[in-house]
C-alpha cells in the first residue's frame, strides 16, 4: 500500500487530521491500533459542542464521517517500526504487510506515568485526573485532595473556587517556597488509595506505625509523560525536556514531512502539551495542512 500521508494514532488528532486531509482528496491511510489516553474516561469535557460526551461516542461518529471520503482509509492495525529509505517512509505494520507515504503525521498520543502510589492505577481517569478544566465541575462543592507538594501550589490555585476544601497530601515531601497556606496539608507518607462511599479514602503512614485515613470526592495527580509509541526513537525526532517531540508553529519535528499532532507534541515555548481534545483535533489540523503544503513543494 502506497499513500501521500500515513497517520497513526486514532484520537481526536489522527481523526481531524484524516478528515482534513480527506476534504481536499488527498490519499491518506490512518492506523489506528485501539489503544488511547483517555480510554478510562467516561465522558469527555471541555470540548464545545460534545461536553460530557463519551470518547468511544466521539471517535465513532468521527469514524463515520471519514467514510464519506475516498482518499480516506482506516485501518485498525498497529504499526511496529518506521524507516525512510530515498525519502519515502516504510511503515512495518504488525499483521505483516507494509506501507510506504511521502509524509506522516504521528498523533500517537502519550502514556501517564503515576506516582508509584498502590490504588492510583485502578482509580485514574475516574476519581483520580490531572487536568482541572477536565475533570474540576463534577468535584464542585465538594472536599478535593492534591497528591504531591510540588505540584500543590499550582493546583490548589486552579481549583480553589471549584472546592469546598482542598487537601493537600505532600506524601512526606516539603512543601515549595512560594506555598501559602490555606488548605489542609498532611505530611505523612500516602500508602494506598481505594475507592470508598462514592469517592477516594487515602491511607497515610501514622506517626505510631497504624494507618490514618481522609476522606475526599476525588484527587488530582500530576503524572509524567512518556511517549506511547517508540517513532520519535526510531526517527531520531528532537524531544522537549518534557519527553514529548518538539515541533514549530506549524507541527513540523526536526525530520523533514515527519509532522506531530496532539499529546505527544509540542512548541519549545510549553513546559508541556496543552492536553485536552479540542488542541489535539486543532494540531491535527495544522499538521494534515503542514503535510499538504509540505507534498505540493516535493519535486
Amino acid at each position: 500500500m502506497h499513500t501521500d500521508v500515513a497517520i497513526i494514532g486514532g484520537g481526536p488528532a489522527g481523526l481531524q487530521a484524516a478528515l482534513t486531509l480527506g476534504r481536499i482528496h488527498r490519499d491518506a491511510v490512518l492506523f489506528d491500533d485501539g489503544t488511547y489516553r483517555n480510554a478510562t474516561v467516561s465522558h469527555m469535557h471541555n470540548v464545545v459542542a460534545h461536553d460530557g460526551t463519551p470518547p468511544e461516542e466521539f471517535r465513532g461518529h468521527a469514524r463515520k464521517q471519514l467514510t464519506a471520503y475516498d482518499t480516506v482509509t482506516v485501518r485498525e492495525e498497529r504499526v511496529d517500526t518506521i524507516e525512510q529509505v530515498d525519502g519515502v517512509f516504510h511503515l512495518r505494520v504488525a499483521d505483516g504487510s507494509t506501507a510506504t507515504a511521502y509524509a506522516l503525521i504521528l498523533a500517537t498520543g502519550v502514556r501517564d506515568g503515576l506516582p508509584p502510589v498502590p490504588g492510583l492505577d485502578e482509580l485514574w481517569g475516574d476519581l483520580v485526573a490531572h487536568c482541572p478544566f477536565c475533570h474540576g465541575h463534577e468535584l464542585s462543592g465538594q472536599r478535593v485532595g492534591i497528591l504531591g507538594a510540588a505540584v500543590a501550589p499550582h493546583l490548589s490555585a486552579l481549583l480553589g473556587p471549584v472546592a469546598s476544601e482542598l487537601v493537600v497530601l505532600a506524601d512526606g515531601e516539603d512543601l515549595p517556597d512560594e506555598w501559602h497556606p490555606g488548605p489542609v496539608v498532611r505530611t505523612e507518607r500516602v500508602v494506598s488509595v481505594e475507592r470508598h462511599d462514592g469517592g477516594v479514602r487515602v491511607a497515610l503512614e501514622g506517626a505510631d506505625g497504624d494507618q490514618v485515613h481522609e476522606q475526599v470526592a476525588g484527587l488530582f495527580v500530576k503524572p509524567a509523560l512518556r511517549q506511547s509509541a517508540p517513532f520519535a526513537d526510531q526517527l531520531g525526532l528532537e524531544l522537549n525536556p518534557s519527553g514529548c517531540v518538539r515541533v514549530d508553529e506549524f507541527a513540523r519535528s526536526s525530520r523533514e514531512r515527519v509532522f506531530c499532532a496532539g499529546d505527544m507534541a509540542h512548541l519549545a515555548a510549553y513546559p508541556m502539551p496543552m492536553a485536552s481534545v479540542v488542541m489535539a483535533a486543532a494540531s491535527g489540523q495544522l499538521a494534515a495542512s503542514a503535510a499538504t503544503m509540505a507534498l505540493l513543494a516535493r519535486p
